[in-house]
């Protein structure tokens, strides 16, 4: 994420996240895919998850939009079935929260690429429930690792696995010099009170 600058920061103007959260801080993801070494890494590490911590699985399910095409690289890597979900309905056509087909009590693993409060994620994981289904997991690609959302996911008894998180990005960054001890000082108060930062 750091070395192809996926990872923005612009205290200055913050960024606003779908929840309505301020941020001085952005992790843009879906330019990992650009790059085939980086692609092929995620790709394998989530493999390794699914058949190490979540052998049961029988169908991955991608969260729109960013999810769907890791979602798409596991479930053809590993031969499963491949399905994806919306947080709300289209307008038009079907009006499906559901795209692909998923069976009654299939066993479906919930891939993400970014969770921050998590509400799009368990919006999926919501209405892949309701079909119903067994939810096996939910993995992503990096985690800001907010109390909230860990919070949900236990009360709904999902497991959930991340490749990396904030404190491991913010590490990194420090020790490579991708943000300075100030940018640093600014991030740690943000991540004390997201929800009310910049208001």
């Amino acid at each position: 994420m750091l070395k192809k600058k996926a990872v923005i920061l612009r205290p200055e103007e913050p960024f606003t996240w779908a929840s309505g959260w301020k941020s001085p801080i952005y992790c843009d993801n879906r330019l990992l895919l650009s790059w085939p070494e980086i692609r092929s890494y995620i790709k394998n590490s989530f493999c390794d998850i699914v058949t190490d911590i979540f052998p049961s699985t029988e169908i991955i399910v991608g969260v729109a939009t960013a999810g769907i095409s890791h979602a798409a690289l596991i479930a053809d890597k590993l031969n499963l079935p491949m399905a994806y979900g919306r947080t709300s309905a289209k307008d038009h056509g079907r009006q499906n929260l559901i795209e692909g087909r998923i069976d009654e009590n299939q066993k479906a693993l919930v891939v993400e690429d970014l969770i921050s409060t998590g509400k799009s994620s368990l919006q999926v994981i919501q209405a892949v429930k309701d079909i119903p289904t067994e939810i096996t997991g939910l993995i992503a690609i990096f985690s800001y690792d907010f109390p909230v959302a860990s919070q949900d996911m236990k009360n709904l008894n999902i497991p959930f696995y991340t490749l990396s998180d904030y404190n491991i990005l913010v590490e990194e960054a420090v020790n490579i010099g991708y943000i300075k001890e100030t940018q640093l000082e600014l991030l740690k108060e943000w991540r004390k009170n997201p929800a009310e930062w910049g208001k």
